[in-house]
């Protein structure tokens, strides 16, 4: 199964100049506490991140992230996330996207900067 379908994670816009994912939180999204478990914001800012910078490359590449550094800007227990990632550049071989996950009520509850390469597809 894929990462994205056993998260329930689903991509609503994809394009190179945005990628937008949302996700409903559920009971295995949370931490013993009853709060989104942090993991999940670096899933979500990586994965929207790495879509986008895919969607930059040939079918003879791909990009894979070497760096990610997330802030947790606010809890949630429930409802709806928003992640959007927009690029802050476009390399040759490096590119640098930024992701911010928003809340059902509009409030950004974290954000994240991730680098990722472009690697060729060895045949």
């Amino acid at each position: 199964m894929h990462l994205l379908d056993y998260l329930n994670i689903e991509t609503t816009e994809l394009s190179k100049e945005k990628v937008v994912l949302t996700m409903k939180i559920a009971d295995f999204h949370q931490q013993p506490y009853g709060i989104l478990h942090g993991g999940m914001n670096g899933i979500l800012i990586e994965t929207a991140c790495s879509l986008g910078a895919n969607e930059q490359l040939d079918k003879t590449s791909y990009a894979v992230g070497i760096d990610l550094q997330v802030n947790h800007l606010k809890e949630v227990s429930s409802g709806v996330l928003t992640t959007i990632a927009t690029p802050n550049r476009i390399g040759k071989s490096v590119q640098v996207w930024e992701g911010k996950i928003f809340n059902a009520s509009g409030e950004m509850t974290a954000v994240g900067r991730c680098t990722l390469i472009g690697r060729k597809i060895e045949k």
